[in-house]
């Protein structure tokens, strides 16, 4: 880790954090707009600070983080874990979402696998209500 005055790429942190497996990826989710600070996007160079609050998009995933430390170097994950802190709220709405995913996904229908002839027999008449014009 590097002293509290020092400056990190945002890329390079990521990285170290361990949000990202490579560079190069963390580079990628920055350009795509998927790393922002106070609502603005940000560029892979920027240099973080301690104390800065960032928002990250992972997937289905968006975390809300403080900047603890800063590191140019990727260590296990318990060294990355000191690098930030996620905010409680992030955390609660986080795993809010990750409920209403599971949730949605229970039905009628097998989530693995090809679907049984009767199963497609029932996607085939939902499909066949739906599509009807009133």
């Amino acid at each position: 880790m590097t002293d509290g005055n020092a400056r990190v790429r945002l890329d390079k942190w990521l990285w170290a954090a361990r949000f990202f497996k490579t560079r190069s990826l963390a580079k990628k989710a920055i350009e795509g707009g998927k790393v922002h600070s106070a609502g603005q996007r940000l560029k892979v160079s920027k240099e973080l600070m301690v104390g800065e609050i960032l928002t990250i998009r992972q997937g289905w995933a968006e975390k809300t983080v403080v900047v603890d430390a800063l590191s140019d170097q990727r260590r296990g994950a318990q060294d990355a874990a000191v690098l930030y802190t996620e905010t409680p709220d992030s955390i609660e709405k986080r795993l809010l979402a990750a409920e209403q995913r599971k949730s949605h996904g229970r039905g009628v229908f097998s989530p693995e696998g090809k679907p049984s002839k009767k199963q497609r027999r029932q996607m085939e008449k939902v499909i066949r209500h739906t599509g009807e014009s009133d």
